[in-house]
């Protein structure tokens, strides 16, 4: 039976009532996930809120309103400092446009009860966002108003560390950062849980994909294709299940054949970019199209698209229907 998916754009400047509602609908779901190694490899709420207040100081002030939207109790803080999160596994693809008007785009590969499929517009802080919410305050990808637009994908390394959940990390580039320049200082700093990568691009064109891990550190790359390996392969029977190779080639082709963004985004909602591998957790609930220099994001899946601005956000409902599920 096809799956059905519901996703729904959402926008609050300040975090307020229609952000508790949110926070109400999916922790259930969150403290199984965030307890489901038992509470003791969690980090105390003492270590998480200060580690936000010293690596993210910027964002102190918002996160000590969203623990009293989510009612103040310990566990919550917690969960939503991002701090030492249990592991956590996703797919993806993304590639940049740079030829005319830059682009990022990207396919979010996962399982679909595991999304929250909140398209959220938020103006913290002086810095307006628009993004795919994940773990409650932090995005999947986004952009700014400023002109830079993030992605990420997991790195395809078994390593854990001692750091912070990256959806937590793409929240803090958007709302800190103007440019990639910006975006690259604050990433050669901040301690990461788990190996990531991310692309980003900004406004004048500047493009970088980021390696994240935990015992690295970050290493730059000045590319803007991505899947689920960092240079070489170091998990391979994750990047045979996930195809990270032959989606990473795909991507380098359509950047050489498109002759412009729309049809090198085309290419993202057909194999071996779209998988339809949902049994595996592994099948693709959206593509994102990122356009920084119109403050622009159009959500795509086959045959339905659904855009959004700073200057037009579509607050709303879509139900999308995905493909028949295969094994791979």
């Amino acid at each position: 039976m096809r799956a059905a998916l519901t996703f729904e754009a959402i926008a609050e400047d300040a975090p307020g009532p229609k952000w508790q509602a949110l926070f109400h609908r999916h922790w259930p779901r969150y403290r199984q996930w965030f307890l489901h190694e038992g509470e003791r490899p969690r980090a105390s709420y003492g270590e998480s809120a200060r580690m936000v207040g010293e690596h993210m100081p910027e964002l102190a002030a918002t996160y000590g309103h969203l623990c009293q939207l989510a009612g103040g109790g310990d566990l919550e803080a917690r969960m939503l400092s991002m701090w030492r999160p249990p592991s956590y596994l996703s797919g993806c693809s993304q590639g940049v446009w740079v030829r005319g008007e830059p682009a990022l785009v990207r396919n979010y590969d996962y399982s679909p009860d595991r999304i929250e499929g909140t398209i959220l517009s938020t103006w913290w802080d002086g810095r307006r966002v628009i993004g795919m919410s994940d773990c409650l305050w932090g995005l999947l990808d986004g952009v700014n108003d400023t002109g830079l637009a993030v992605s990420l994908a997991f790195g395809g390394r078994r390593v854990v560390g001692r750091g912070f959940g990256v959806p937590l990390v793409v929240r803090y580039l958007l709302q800190v950062c103007s440019t990639v320049a910006e975006a690259r200082a604050v990433l050669s700093r901040l301690p990461y849980h788990l190996a990531h990568t991310l692309t980003l691009v900004d406004g004048a064109g500047d493009v970088v994909t980021a390696h994240l891990s935990p015992d690295r550190g970050v290493a730059f790359r000045e590319v803007g294709v991505a899947t689920n390996h960092q240079d070489s392969v170091e998990w391979h029977e994750h990047a045979r299940a996930t195809r990270s190779l032959e989606r990473e080639r795909a991507i380098a082709t359509a950047l050489e054949r498109a002759t412009d963004a729309q049809e090198f985004a085309s290419a993202f909602l057909e194999r071996p970019l779209y998988s339809a591998a949902y049994e595996s957790g592994m099948g693709t609930l959206y593509t994102a199209v990122y356009r920084p220099n119109r403050g622009s994001v159009e959500y795509r899946w086959l045959g339905q698209a659904w855009e959004h601005s700073f200057d037009h956000f579509d607050e709303g409902v879509r139900v999308i229907r995905l493909l028949e599920p295969t094994a791979a």
